[in-house]
């Protein structure tokens, strides 16, 4: 009979209730969890020691300290670096004494963000962890180099979690709808961009997958499509329009004369502005963008000369002022005109938005410490201005892995043309480079 008076339980989270049991249900981390490699070694030996778990958040930190302690029967005592004083570590400690007394088990100290653990905090696991009395396990999202005390590093393992790949996300996101969506299907335009959404964060991946389930059950929808995501996760800010439309379209018209290189309908439109009463610092403001976008590297001159027209205005104020503003929009109106950094902003910015938080490379790191070195940081670095015409053909810049892309491409106007020229050169380089 159920009992009336018995407090309903809550529900436990998607990210909960799927993690996983066995290490062989892990989900990611293969460099250290693969057959032969360093954590999956660790379980085997039947030895526990004392290690930093360091990796982005999502990743499964707290899932393979938790998992220690199961394949090694010990007790689990978690403590948050964000809410625990010294105090809660003497409890923990106590806690570990006990539990060996009574039950002759091991305790496995677990410390959630522990780089937020000052000096003596963390110095405060030292005499324990040497004395065997508990194996201590910390997680962190911060370089332990920095934010660690040597002495804590000396006696731990450190291991380097990654975020989780696309092809691993897919396989999480089939095991959470197998598991518990069942009754809601997700279109590939939809899914693709949930995976994207959750940036290789397995937690994150869990909670908006859940998130959809309790917005779908309310919608009574049982398919979710880019439009249903659009309407639930991806609620954006519009901007507030301060002025009316008549004022944006002369706005419009002064840009569109500057950019089809017309001074004197650019002229005119910023006199007609000038004389309605707009205020001459926004429009110094949009005569900076206009030669950001419109001109850019092919004339450089124009972003100098429209900052100092608008430092100009600052100093004089009205009437004087608006003089420099004039003689900006002229000067922009007749330079060479190229937005090819504007697209190429754009599209960088596109394609970064769609893709996941790629790895810096190995080789690109700066290494300050020994255990960065040891992690094979900056390793097998080329130092440009040692190398023939102080280029490196032939170096690889972005993330391993990432397919090739050409953001910038100059035009053949003004300085662009001479970037263009040499571009095409360190290109000609790169390509001899790799067929040696």
């Amino acid at each position: 009979m159920t009992d009336l008076f018995a407090p309903n339980k809550p529900a436990a989270p998607l990210a909960e209730r799927l993690r996983p049991k066995h290490i062989d249900e892990v989900i990611g981390q293969s460099h250290l969890l693969g057959e032969g490699k360093p954590l999956r070694l660790a379980f085997q030996s039947g030895k526990l020691h004392s290690m930093i778990l360091w990796g982005p958040p999502g990743v499964g930190k707290t899932t393979l300290a938790r998992l220690m302690a199961s394949a090694f029967d010990a007790d689990f005592v978690p403590l948050s670096a964000v809410l625990s004083g010294v105090k809660d570590i003497r409890d923990a400690i106590a806690q570990a004494e006990q539990t060996l007394q009574q039950n002759g088990r091991h305790t496995i100290l677990f410390v959630d963000e522990v780089h937020r653990f000052n000096k003596s905090q963390q110095d405060a696991f030292l005499p324990f962890v040497e004395q065997g009395l508990v194996t201590f396990i910390g997680a962190t999202t911060e370089n332990p180099s920095f934010e660690l005390n040597n002495a804590l590093l000396s006696r731990a393992q450190v291991y380097v979690l990654q975020s989780l790949s696309d092809a691993e996300m897919g396989l999480l996101f089939e095991r959470a709808q197998q598991t518990a969506l069942p009754d809601i299907t997700f279109d590939a335009a939809a899914r693709e961009r949930i995976v994207g959404y959750a940036d290789g964060d397995a937690r994150r991946l869990l909670n908006v997958l859940e998130q959809l389930q309790t917005a779908a059950q309310a919608a009574k929808v049982s398919k979710i499509d880019a439009k249903f995501l659009d309407a639930t996760l991806a609620q954006k800010l519009r901007r507030f329009d301060k002025g009316g439309e008549a004022f944006y379209d002369q706005i419009s018209a002064l840009h569109k004369s500057v950019r089809g290189s017309s001074p004197d309908a650019a002229l005119y439109w910023l006199v007609r502005m000038l004389d309605g009463g707009a205020d001459p610092r926004y429009l110094a403001r949009r005569i900076v963008r206009m030669a950001w976008e419109d001109i850019g590297l092919a004339d450089p001159r124009a972003i100098q000369l429209c900052n100092e027209a608008a430092a100009t205005y600052e100093r004089l104020g009205s009437p004087e002022g608006e003089l420099a503003l004039a003689q900006a929009v002229l000067y922009l109106a007749v330079a060479a005109k190229s937005n090819a950094g504007y697209v190429a902003y754009n599209a960088a910015r596109a394609f970064v938005g769609q893709d996941s938080s790629r790895e810096v490379p190995l080789h690109l790191r700066n290494a300050p410490t020994k255990l960065m070195k040891q992690l094979d940081y900056g390793k097998g670095y080329r130092y440009a201005q040692d190398e023939a015409e102080g280029y490196a053909a032939g170096e690889n810049y972005f993330p391993d892995g990432m397919p090739e892309v050409s953001f910038y491409e100059p035009t053949d106007r003004g300085l662009e043309a001479k970037i263009a020229e040499k571009l095409a050169h360190l290109r000609q380089l790169d390509a001899k480079a790799k067929q040696k």
